[in-house]
């Protein structure tokens, strides 16, 4: 298995960022061959944390390129920093 990691500082509005990815942003990420879970994490003080898990590398990659594209068209005001993106093999698991 495979993970991303995205944390996402300066968000301007938590509550609408979480309500815009649940509705949008997680359908296309349910499409993504090899979909295992994912959760957005409001972290407090304007710090969300986003952790995808994947079967396999492919499917974690296309995944960084789909968060990339949907927080562009749909997220940017709402999250005006880039996130420090994280991503690899899982190596345990509970």
């Amino acid at each position: 298995m495979y993970a991303v990691i995205r944390r996402y500082e300066g968000v301007t509005d938590p509550a609408e960022a979480g309500r815009l990815v649940d509705e949008g942003f997680l359908p296309i990420l349910r499409r993504v061959p090899g979909f295992v879970a994912y959760y957005w994490v409001d972290a407090g003080d304007g710090v969300m944390v986003s952790t995808s898990v994947f079967e396999d590398r492919a499917g974690a990659d296309e995944s960084v390129v789909k968060a990339a594209d949907f927080v562009r068209e749909n997220l940017a005001s709402l999250l005006p920093r880039p996130p420090q993106v994280t991503a690899g093999e899982v190596v345990a698991a509970g």
